[in-house]
């Protein structure tokens, strides 16, 4: 029986792959479980600096829970409300400390769709399509979605596509901004790379603080957020020193020459 979520790590870049392509990478219960321990493993892992989660396969960056195993389970729906990590993928994925970049190689629906919103950073192939499908299926979000989509994308578009259950194209997912890039398929991974390579860079400690600043703030009412952002900043910024800006603003200069 094959793994259902592989991870291979090279130069500071974990890549984890959602691995159930016959099924359309479906979060099985075995494959939730599965990605739990990965994501646990790089988080605790030092050789890690930055995150890339993808599906195998063109079809699918993953179709969601995996509705035909849910339906030979008496109460097997309540997967969707699952509070621990190893049940919701979600969780898993947010656990992480360190960014991770969701590479969308094709469709994400209902729960899949979730999933990605759960990353930090999405990128989409030409394949992606994302979709809202839980009022069709009749079951209410329970990972995130109702409340995170209309943050990124605004209010009236996300009823759109939870009212209507239609799928939203790669292009328009980056119109909406709800992705940052659309690539082909065979760009999708190189260019995943080297924005983690980018990310694998910066100091793990900071990065991670940063990203806790940011999604704290982002959950926050926008004073808290900026109230967080000025205990922090203030702590932290008295112990950096003048020779510290100095050959950082060096390093960056130099990097930006080079871009």
């Amino acid at each position: 029986m094959s793994e259902t979520v592989l991870c291979e790590v090279a130069d500071g870049i974990a890549t984890v792959t959602l691995n159930r392509p016959d099924a359309m990478n479906a979060l099985s219960k075995a494959l939730r479980h599965r990605l739990f321990e990965v994501m646990t493993a790089v988080d605790g892992d030092a050789a890690v600096r930055a995150v890339i989660l993808t599906g195998a396969g063109e079809r699918a960056f993953t179709a969601g829970l995996d509705l035909k195993e849910l339906g030979s389970q008496p109460g097997g729906l309540g997967a969707a409300n699952a509070e621990g990590a190893d049940e919701n993928p979600v969780k898993a994925i947010e656990l992480c400390r360190k960014p991770v970049i969701g590479a969308i190689n094709g469709v994400a629906i209902t729960g899949g769709f979730e999933v990605a919103l759960a990353c930090d950073v999405l990128i989409a192939s030409t394949n992606a399509r994302f979709a809202d499908t839980h009022a069709r299926v009749g079951i209410y979000p329970g990972w995130g979605l109702s409340q995170k989509l209309s943050r990124m994308i605004g209010i009236s578009r996300a009823k759109e596509l939870s009212f209507t259950g239609n799928f939203l194209d790669a292009e328009t997912a980056k119109a909406w901004g709800l992705v940052n890039h659309v690539v082909a398929p065979d760009e999708l991974l190189p260019l995943a790379r080297k924005l983690a390579a980018d990310m694998a860079t910066i100091d793990p400690a900071f990065l991670a603080n940063y990203k806790r600043l940011i999604d704290e703030g982002y959950a926050a009412t926008f004073a808290d957020g900026l109230a967080r952002e000025t205990r922090l900043s203030s702590a932290a910024n008295a112990k950096v020193t003048p020779e510290d800006v100095e050959a950082r603003r060096a390093a960056v200069q130099q990097r930006g020459r080079s871009q």
